[in-house]
């Protein structure tokens, strides 16, 4: 039984890796990461573009070809059929169509997730459900098209929250916003991780750091980092610092490398 680390030991990880590895086009994307989400938190991925978030991400949600190494996902091999209805996806783009209004974008992929004549009574339920949790009430019918891209978010987010999965993962939900928008964007994820969802959400902005409960540090394909913010920030004052600190020692050891195999 794997755990996640700084989480109740009593509580499998939601998401557990060792040696997990992903290549692409002849060249390594992820090397050999291992780490554990924990269960009930919201877990930062933060890094720089092109580091190998969304890889890792897909990986995590089953898209992605080519893996190798151990990857777990609430108890179960990354991609198994059962685990479609227990996690909640959301891409960097907005996942709605700009000719349906909220409600029908939301009814068309509550159809999907939940089919059949008989489920319509708490399709309609969930629906309800997921639009008061995204603060769209105001919003219903208007057409996708003519949201802000604040909206356009909360839509996405609302279908990923559609039968109420126990792993949201979210891939850069706040790039683009302003402040207060992503503001109140990390508000309603901290709301939802107090149900007991886990998170895993990416970001290459480091002040989103402050507001996860863990943080996985990525750079070129490898985790620098697996640790909470307040232990990051007791060794150089700010995340950030601690990022670069941790990519000067990397980038030290590899010139090093480098050098010894001369």
């Amino acid at each position: 039984m794997n755990y996640a680390s700084g989480g109740d030991p009593a509580t499998p990880a939601a998401i557990h890796a060792t040696a997990l590895t992903v290549v692409r086009g002849g060249r390594t994307v992820l090397r050999d990461l291992a780490f554990d989400v924990p269960r009930g938190q919201i877990t930062g991925l933060l890094g720089p573009s092109g580091c190998g978030k969304t890889t890792l991400m897909r990986a995590v949600v089953g898209t992605q070809a080519k893996v190798t190494g151990t990857l777990q996902v609430l108890d179960r091999p990354a991609g198994a059929a059962e685990l479609r209805s227990r996690i909640g996806y959301v891409t960097q783009d907005p996942s709605v169509y700009d000719d349906l209004t909220v409600r029908q974008n939301l009814d068309y992929f509550a159809a999907i997730l939940d089919p059949g004549r008989a489920a319509a009574a708490r399709r309609r339920a969930d629906v309800a459900r997921v639009i008061d949790d995204v603060d769209l009430a105001s919003h219903t019918d208007a057409l996708a098209r003519t949201l802000s891209g604040g909206q356009r978010s909360r839509v996405s987010l609302g279908v990923a929250l559609l039968g109420d999965p126990e792993l949201l993962v979210l891939d850069e939900p706040t790039v683009g916003l302003d402040p207060v928008l992503r503001r109140d964007l990390w508000n309603l994820f901290h709301t939802i991780a107090d149900r007991g969802t886990t998170l895993l959400i990416s970001s290459h902005v480091m002040d989103e750091a402050e507001r996860c409960h863990r943080l996985l540090l990525m750079r070129e394909g490898a985790i620098l980092a697996d640790d909470t913010p307040d232990a990051l920030r007791g060794t150089s004052g700010t995340v950030e610092s601690a990022f670069l600190h941790l990519v000067d020692e990397a980038n030290a050891r590899a010139a090093t490398d480098r050098q010894e195999a001369r």
